[in-house]
């Protein structure tokens, strides 16, 4: 059993659809769970569906949102504060060192973090590599073990099949409700399935039923 999962994503919501799941999983063997929000998405186009938000009041809104879909899923938030759609021009080694001093503190048994440049967005990437130096610079016997969620279309083809397939359907009702929690993001992606097909749910539990990642091998 894990003793500490740490979870880092760049955006609020990104825990939901990315590893809502697993983070359910663990928080129901007793694990504690922190999610490491990089920004609060203040940049995100969705301004809700219908639009209740403008650029100044997104901020609030995608906080509020996160902290409801944290309770949801009965994990730790910490926010380590960057702007949205500029982690990428962050230096590196700067946000290593800051990750690195949170995870020497809490003392994790395990990272879950974006696969670098297998996860479709610029902060995705750029977080997700700043997460796996700040692993890598940790001493070797307190280094977590690391899952890295890649979600390219080429993946699989590019990496090989993930080490690690979680079946989440026992906890797709949680999740669903992570995801729903960030309601500014979050409706237009389920006004899409509506349009797709007739049964929201099914299109839904096809997507978001299992939960995959990669562990990462510091030896290559």
């Amino acid at each position: 059993m894990e003793e500490h999962v740490v979870v880092i994503y760049p955006h609020p919501d990104d825990e939901s659809f990315g590893a809502a799941g697993t983070m359910t999983e663990f928080r129901k063997q007793g694990v504690p769970v922190t999610y490491l929000c990089g920004t609060l998405g203040e940049m995100g186009r969705n301004m809700g569906s219908p639009i209740f938000a403008n650029r100044e009041t997104l901020p609030e809104i995608r906080k509020k949102e996160l902290i409801e879909a944290c309770n949801v899923l009965d994990v730790e938030l910490k926010l380590l504060g960057y702007r949205d759609k500029t982690i990428e021009y962050e230096d590196i080694n700067e946000v290593a060192s800051h990750l690195k001093k949170i995870l020497e503190d809490i003392k994790p048994s395990l990272v879950i973090t974006h696969y670098p440049d297998h996860a479709v967005h610029p902060d995705h990437n750029a977080l997700g590599a700043a997460a796996i130096e700040a692993v890598r610079l940790m001493d070797t016997d307190k280094r977590p073990k690391v899952w890295a969620q890649a979600i390219t279309n080429n993946h699989v083809e590019m990496l090989g099949n993930p080490d690690i397939i979680n079946d989440i359907t026992e906890y797709f009702d949680i999740k669903m409700k992570a995801i729903l929690s960030h309601s500014s993001q979050a409706s237009g992606i389920i006004g899409q399935f509506r349009k797709d097909q007739d049964d929201v749910d099914e299109v839904a539990k096809a997507r978001f039923s299992t939960e995959q990642f990669y562990t990462w091998n510091f030896e290559k």
